[in-house]
């Protein structure tokens, strides 16, 4: 995702590497896979469906590479008024919970559930403190409204799930802020 922000590749970057998943605007998927795991989910509705989709296709064992050589020209949240707008906060902050309880593998989901909601509570008092709040409430009151669902379909995703909980480990991207 968003893995140079803008900035080109140096020499020591032309081979494809592994990332966890890849961002919606610039990806290509296999058709197989896509049959297998199924598309992006419509609950989601706009923000993180690709983040799911990854995670899901991570956990059935496949990667996601980022290819140095690929140009991609997307403009991130053109049409909904901007990343910070109240559509934009809205179902970015819901869908950031439903994607963790959808997709975090058992024993990373109890390990980083603390975590998880504490960062939650710091973003909607950060937002509350810049008069934001409202959105950020209602992103989370409506995240938890759906959690029976998004529990229903972490049966299923688990249920199925290939990858070893090691291996989603290893390659996900531990930082919490970036440049």
């Amino acid at each position: 995702w968003d893995r140079l922000g803008g900035q080109p590749d140096t020499p020591a970057q032309i081979n494809p590497i592994p990332v966890f998943g890849a961002s919606g605007g610039a990806a290509l998927y296999r058709r197989t896979m896509l049959n297998e795991i199924g598309l992006f989910d419509e609950d989601f509705f706009a923000y993180l469906e690709d983040v799911d989709l990854g995670f899901r296709l991570r956990m059935a064992g496949y990667r996601s590479l980022y290819v140095p050589q690929a140009v991609v020209h997307h403009v991130g949240s053109a049409t909904s008024g901007g990343q910070h707008s109240d559509f934009a906060l809205y179902h970015g902050h819901r869908n950031l919970v439903w994607t963790y309880v959808k997709n975090m593998p058992g024993a990373l989901f109890w390990l980083c559930l603390p975590l998880h909601i504490l960062l939650n509570l710091v973003v909607v008092l950060v937002f509350a403190a810049r008069g934001r709040g409202g959105v950020l409430l209602r992103a989370k009151r409506d995240a938890l409204i759906g959690l029976p669902r998004m529990w229903a379909k972490r049966r299923t995703i688990q249920r199925n799930r290939r990858a070893p909980v090691a291996s989603l480990w290893r390659v996900m991207d531990k930082g919490f802020a970036r440049d």
